[in-house]
This record gives structure tokens, sequence and C-alpha cells, in this order.
């Protein structure tokens, strides 16, 4: 089994485990994106409460939540693992250096946008999901926990908006660059489909950030 401690403690290892909890994740983005364009339904929250109570409720659900804890998990620890190592490594290749200088700019700050989109995951879990397991939030004409109230209340405060924005935008260049080098990472290119790879990943940042990052400005100008 040492070959595959070595296989992923190498850092062509790591970019493909990077690649590939990258992936993994951007299918979470798509899923919390549609329960989410629930709070748009004009019912006083009725529906997404009830989106609510089934994905913190169900088993299936609450199951599946370890893999994507775990992704998150691989994600984080293999790209601040990586940041580190080229960090510690600069300097020292100027071929490297010369690459790394004539790319783009949000290729070279991955590290710092993914920083930002922890801090702000972090303030997230906190105020919904810490809230909803385990405190006491009020209940819905229903019976389900009043999750809508929660975010009404959050998206009328004015820094955690401008947090939630940021967050989004600095998501939206992180994923710019991630999604197209991980099927780069994986092998999955060819000359023939990169360009609509690169079209694809382009399209579904812009879309799923954008998604994102409506629901904090409607419910603070409009709601």
């Amino acid at each position: 089994m040492s070959w595959i401690s070595n296989t992923f403690s190498s850092s062509i290892g790591r970019k493909i485990v990077m690649a590939a909890t990258g992936l993994f994740l951007c299918s979470f983005l798509v899923v919390h994106l549609a329960g989410n364009f629930q709070l748009f339904k004009n019912d006083g929250g009725l529906a997404f409460n009830a989106y609510s109570e089934f994905m913190s409720h169900n088993t299936i659900i609450r199951i599946l939540e370890i893999g994507l804890v775990a992704g998150f998990g691989f994600h984080i620890y293999e790209g601040l693992t990586l940041a580190l190592k080229n960090k510690a490594a600069r300097g020292t290749n100027y071929v490297s250096d010369h690459i790394e200088q004539n790319s783009p700019w949000h290729a070279r700050s991955m590290a710092v946008l993914g920083s930002i989109v922890l801090f702000f995951l972090i303030v997230h879990l906190y105020n919904f999901f810490g809230t909803l397991r385990f405190g006491e939030p009020i209940k819905d004409s229903q019976g389900n926990e009043n999750a809508y109230a929660l975010v009404v209340d959050a998206f009328h405060n004015p820094l955690y908006v401008a947090l939630y924005v940021l967050a989004q935008l600095a998501l939206l260049y992180h994923l710019l660059h991630g999604f197209q080098s991980a099927f780069q990472t994986l092998g999955l290119t060819h000359r023939k489909y990169t360009p609509a790879v690169k079209l694809l990943g382009i399209v579904f940042s812009v879309v799923v950030c954008a998604g994102f990052a409506s629901m904090p400005i409607y419910f603070y100008f409009f709601n």
C-alpha cells in the first residue's frame, strides 16, 4: 500500500486529489444553488423551509454529508499544502517563476481566493447550520424549522451581505481557473474539446456565483 501513500503525497497526487474533490464540490454547488432558489418563491418561505427540513433530517442526505465534509477537508488540506510548497520553491526555479508571472492573476491567487471562501463558509455554517442543528429556531405554519426567517434576518445585515457577495466574487475567480485546471490535471483534455471545457467553465462559474450573489442582494434591497 506504500505506493498509494507515495502517489498521493507527491505533487502530482495532491493535484489529482485537488482536481477530483474540486469537481465533486462543483456538483454540490449546483445542488445547493437549486435548493436555495426556493427562497424566491412568494410563499413566505414555506417551500424553502420544507427543503431545509428534508436536507436536515433525511438519513441518506446525512450520510452524504460525511462525503461532502471529507471532500471539503481534502480539498482545503491539499490546496494549502500545495500553496505552501509552491511558496517555498518560489525563487529557486526561474522557469517556474517565468510561467507563473505570465499566468492570470487569479491562477496565481488560488490559495488567497480559497481562503476568502473558507472564511465565508465558516461564518455561513455558524449562522445557519449551527442554529438549525444545535439551536432552537422557530417553526413555520407547517411545523418546519423556519430557516427562511434566519435567511431574511442575515440578508438584512449589510456586513453579512457584503461578505457574501465578496465570497462569491472570490469563488468566481477560484472556479474560473480551477474548473478547467481540474480537467487538465485529470488528463481530460483534447484539442477538439478543450475550448468547450473552457467555455463551460466560464459559464458554470458565472451562473453559479451570480445565482448565489443574487440572493442577498435581492433580500437586502427588494424584500
